[in-house]
């Protein structure tokens, strides 16, 4: 290297943004760097490396390309070249990186001259369109997608490979997992928690301790704001217990063993049994507790006093609620455990801030332990709608069993009818017309009781048409995906990108009348053929926000036609244990070393090595040779969701249009 790089052609203006002078050009960028060619028989070795953004899609591309350039001896002429005194010839000059010319967005060609040796390092890039030119020996080295070539890298050819992912999230720049779709996705749940929270305090095994806690706390203290720092410490240390209760769980079955849990048949098969026994022992047929020498032993610990006492008198809350406060709190770790850390911490979060609430309230203010309603009979009342709540919980782990197995027993018509049944009887029972072990004889029917009684039969009356076909956005991701139902009023249009029959789509189906693949190498193949770009669509048969976004996001006209018209849609089930790969596909996952022998173990090995996470739903697209178009995103069910959904489909179409 001799010099320096210089700017050709330019304008230097000072920049608000990088607080520096940069180099501005009009519709064609040259920066120059002489060389020295020791011997001319021999090839320079290029290595180009920029980035690219669009001020209008707001997606960056980096860009690096490799090539030689040979030189003839009639054309090297060293006295064009500077003294090479002045620059050692093989060491970078000290200042490459403040000469060198910031490159505007608008431009997008790069050419390079291949024949002066004093001008061999330079580079032009025209606005005209977005490809990617230079010249090497002749031929024009082109920033298009070039031929189909795939190199399978999420497989492992041997053990020393494994852990050896080249996260294609990683390499495009600007890219950030832990984004605005995830972080909705943890105050939903966060909510979700908070409300199952307040669930468990109108129930016999907490709500009847309110008042006893509190007034423990404001007779034992010697002052007013010690019963307040109490309460609030006892308040704090319930959070504490479910936090460590959450800590356990995600420590205990990480990431990849609870997504298992989420989807695999087995686990929740015994959700289903587990919930089911929990509504029976709500409707009154036993009472879950745990061992009685727990609760001996700790309340013996609180009994000493001090921080530690009221630690151990939240931890004794725990325990003695159990019976009430278990079924509740299974079913929100279940809820949150999709294969991400952090959601298990969350959901314990809200349950117990939830739980811890109205103890600090009452403390601070004790008028309110005289205007809270007495226990009754209305207690176990909450307990037995419930227990109807915990079974349509249930169902939904059953749904999972059935679709990832393909069983055909639980379709979408026979679970409403189902939930039909469940929500009719509960409507009837809060009316009176039913009586279990423990309820109380019903004189009268209050205000708030038939304020429930609406509501719960105004949710029957919205499930029926669902009976028909009805998409129920309200339920979606809950309800088993339309595709089950046998009889349905309305069909979408079908149609999508397709060359060839798709593998495995006898069992398997895009929503909405989309066509497409559900093997990522035969969707690359078929792109190849196409000339199309890729939706990936990770997804899951137990993914709730799956279902949310296809119903709420994709039926949207304008995404429908895009997803049809311009991208082969590509829906990869990470959660399938059916569908077996011929015994020639199967390998060693480059991401765990686990050997791969069905459809959702290879996408989920696709998914983890080659765009970081293990979560659904996961939107990626990329042309044929796995190049990303745009940041990859996640669910998003917010105000404006279809218009960015689109913008974001629009603007991989864009990319992958400029690299043709």
């Amino acid at each position: 290297l001799v010099g320096t790089f210089k700017s050709i052609g330019d304008k230097k203006v000072m920049d608000d943004i990088f607080n520096c002078q940069i180099a501005k050009w009009t519709k064609k960028v040259l920066l120059e760097h002489k060389i020295k060619v020791k011997d001319a028989s021999k090839t320079t070795k290029i290595e180009l490396t920029l980035q690219m953004c669009s001020n209008v899609s707001g997606v960056c591309l980096p860009i690096e390309k490799k090539f030689d350039i040979g030189f003839k001896e009639s054309v090297s002429n060293p006295a064009k070249v500077d003294d090479p005194k002045e620059t050692k010839p093989n060491k970078q000059p000290e200042n490459e990186d403040a000469e060198r010319g910031k490159i505007d967005d608008t431009s997008s060609e790069i050419d390079e001259g291949g024949e002066d040796p004093a001008k061999a390092g330079s580079v032009k890039l025209d606005s005209s369109n977005s490809e990617i030119e230079a010249t090497k020996s002749g031929k024009e080295l082109t920033g298009e997608i070039g031929s189909f070539v795939n190199k399978k890298e999420y497989r492992a050819q041997s053990q020393a490979e494994v852990g050896q992912c080249k996260e294609l999230v990683k390499s495009f720049e600007g890219v950030n997992i832990l984004d605005d779709f995830n972080k909705g996705g943890l105050w939903g749940l966060l909510l979700l928690s908070f409300l199952a929270g307040l669930a468990a305090l109108i129930t016999p095994c907490v709500f009847p301790m309110i008042p006893m806690t509190v007034t423990f706390f404001l007779k034992q203290s010697k002052s007013r704001s010690g019963a307040i720092i109490n309460a609030l410490l006892f308040g704090f240390f319930i959070i504490v217990v479910y936090q460590i209760l959450g800590l356990i769980f995600a420590v205990a079955f990480g990431p990849k063993t609870i997504n298992w849990i989420a989807t695999a048949a087995l686990p929740n098969i015994i959700f289903f049994i587990i919930f089911f026994i929990f509504a029976c022992s709500f409707f009154g047929a036993f009472e879950l507790t745990l061992p009685a020498s727990w609760t001996t032993k700790l309340d013996q610990k609180a009994d000493k006093g001090g921080y530690l006492g009221i630690f151990f008198m939240a931890l004794t809350l725990a325990v003695v609620s159990f019976s009430c406060t278990g079924p509740i709190v299974a079913t929100v770790l279940v809820q949150s455990a999709d294969g991400e850390f952090i959601k298990p911490l969350v959901a314990m979060a809200g349950f117990g801030f939830a739980l811890a609430l109205p103890f600090m309230l009452a403390a601070i203010f004790p008028s309110m332990l005289n205007s809270m309603p007495k226990s009754g009979g209305w207690l176990n009342s909450v307990k037995v709608c419930l227990g109807f709540i915990e079974i349509a919980f249930g169902l939904k782990f059953l749904s999972v069993a059935d679709q990832t197995y393909h069983w055909g027993l639980l379709d979408r018509e026979v679970y409403l009818a189902i939930w039909i049944a469940l929500f009719t009887l509960m409507g009837l029972y809060l009316l009176g017309k039913m009586k279990f072990a423990h309820d109380s004889d019903l004189k009268f029917l209050s205000i708030p009781r038939l304020m429930f009684v609406i509501a719960t039969f105004t949710f029957v009356v919205y499930l029926l048409p669902g009976m028909w076909g009805a998409p129920l956005k309200g339920l979606s991701g809950y309800l088993p995906p339309m595709g089950t139902q046998d009889f349905k009023l309305g069909e979408y249009e079908s149609g999508g990108n397709v060359s060839e029959e798709a593998l495995y789509g006898d069992k398997l189906e895009i929503p909405l009348g989309l066509e497409g693949y559900f093997d990522y190498d035969q969707a690359l193949r078929v792109a190849a053929e196409l000339k199309k770009p890729l939706f990936l669509d990770f997804t899951g048969h137990g993914c709730v926000n799956c279902r949310k976004m296809e119903e709420n996001v994709w039926d949207d006209p304008r995404i429908l036609k895009t997803l049809r018209e311009d991208y082969i849609v590509v829906s990869l089930y990470v959660d399938d244990k059916v569908i077996k790969l011929p015994k020639e596909d199967w390998f060693m996952s480059k991401a765990d070393g686990d050997s791969v022998k069905t459809l959702g173990d290879k996408n989920a090995a696709i998914q983890q090595c080659l765009y970081g996470v293990l979560a659904q739903p996961q939107y990626v697209l990329i042309d044929y040779n796995q190049n990303l178009l745009a940041s990859p995103t996640y669910s998003d069910f917010k105000s404006g969701n279809k218009d960015r959904f689109y913008k974001f489909l629009k603007s991989g179409l864009s990319t992958f249009q400029a690299k043709l």
